[in-house]
């Protein structure tokens, strides 16, 4: 239903229209700031990706030579015995409002569970490296996971602007147009109704 064409209803008109610019020019500024971040992660996210391809290739390079040399099933056995006790958490800190998610880990150093005896350089190479890796990957699932969220939220607020810029601001803008004419044309109307009255007394 269309507002009465009334001066008071013309006000609120101009008021949600103030309103919807505004949150148009806000929301349009956090959509930019948040790309610009995006994309910096991207940049970021692609040469730390070749750097763990490069130190997987070393380690499974390694490890190649480890079992040739020892045998799959001594290497198997000293994996085994290697035990995993990683910690780590996850916390958020917020980028114009979106959570987004950091690795919190201590970088431990490597403590043989194996005999030097049972191994050879080749496999502690290959452990060397994959230790590298793993504090690799924790940054990059931290950054893959950040720029997910990043994306969501630019796109929850394209949605938002599409629909202020196509659909509120032309509706507010077509309301104040419709009720200035008819205040206009009522303005008109009584100007020269009264002017007929000062005529018809004169």
């Amino acid at each position: 239903m269309q507002a009465a064409p009334t001066k008071s209803n013309l006000i609120k008109a101009k008021a949600s229209l103030d309103l919807s610019k505004k949150g148009y020019e806000l929301l349009d500024k956090k959509r930019n700031v948040l790309i610009r971040e995006m994309m910096e992660l991207v940049d970021k996210i692609k040469s730390m990706q070749i750097d763990i391809n490069e130190i997987m290739l070393e380690a499974y390079a390694s490890l190649q030579v480890a079992n040739i040399t020892m045998g799959i099933q001594d290497i198997e056995e000293i994996a085994y015995s290697v035990p995993y006790y990683e910690t780590f958490e996850v916390l958020l800190k917020s980028v114009m409002g979106v959570d987004i998610p950091t690795i919190k880990y201590e970088k431990t150093g490597l403590e043989p569970s194996y005999s030097f005896f049972e191994s050879n350089p080749s496999l502690d190479r290959a452990i060397i490296k994959l230790k590298e890796a793993q504090y690799r990957i924790y940054a990059v699932a931290e950054i893959e996971n950040s720029i997910f969220k990043l994306a969501k939220e630019i796109e929850k607020i394209q949605k938002r602007t599409s629909a202020l810029s196509h659909i509120q601001i032309p509706k507010y803008q077509a309301e104040i147009k419709r009720i200035q004419e008819f205040l206009e044309e009522k303005e008109r109307e009584d100007f020269f109704r009264l002017k007929k009255l000062e005529n018809n007394k004169a």
